[in-house]
């Protein structure tokens, strides 16, 4: 269990090298700075960025497999809800090779996604910055959201991105065991729950 900000930092570089590390930095100190003009995370968060917004999304790649993660998967890593970039962000600082696509409609939002791209370097990672229902649908190798929307509604929405491969990778926090119930039990069955590593009480639903 992660209960620090220094044993989050200290996840986080064991899952890349230095460059990966340089990025992850980079990227909180911008949500920091874009903080005080907008909000992106909860003021009361901030002292706590590491654990409960940087390490709480690099924990998806634990669900996820290196062939998922690999050059020769199909299609990108679709982040919905983007938001100020959890868990997205961090999903493609780490993985730089891999396409990562975040979604969010948001105008602010979306100035702020397209900045970060930019100053990361993230050549791999593009913004997308409609409603998920107005994109073209294309097979994701993995689909992830923080706090995008209900279960059913979710897995309604991004259906046209899914096929038989898709890893689905869905922090719910407290609610995950009960919103997992709330879906067909023939959808349930490919599910499971997964224990958060930065909260006790918190999972997350995993499609593996």
């Amino acid at each position: 269990m992660i209960t620090t900000e220094e044993e989050a930092r200290a996840y986080v570089a064991e899952l890349t090298d230095a460059d990966g590390m340089a990025r992850v930095e980079a990227f909180a100190a911008l949500v920091l700075e874009e903080n005080q003009r907008q909000n992106l995370i909860a003021k009361a968060t901030e002292p706590h960025l590491w654990q409960r917004h940087i390490a709480d999304s690099a924990q998806l790649l634990d669900n996820v497999s290196r062939e998922t993660l690999g050059p020769n998967a199909k299609g990108p890593w679709l982040d919905l809800g983007s938001g100020p970039g959890f868990p997205g962000v961090v999903i493609a600082a780490l993985n730089p090779h891999m396409p990562v696509v975040l979604v969010e409609s948001r105008a602010r939002r979306v100035e702020f996604l397209e900045h970060v791209v930019t100053t990361l370097g993230l050549a791999k990672c593009r913004v997308e910055g409609q409603r998920l229902e107005r994109i073209t649908p294309f097979p994701a190798r993995a689909i992830s959201a923080r706090a995008f929307a209900p279960l059913a509604k979710l897995l309604a929405l991004s259906a046209p991105f899914s096929t038989r491969d898709t890893v689905y990778v869905l922090p719910k926090g407290r609610s995950a065991a009960q919103e997992l119930e709330t879906v067909k039990p023939s959808i349930r069955a490919m599910f499971h729950v997964k224990h958060s590593l930065t909260d006790p009480e918190a999972g997350i639903i995993v499609k593996a």
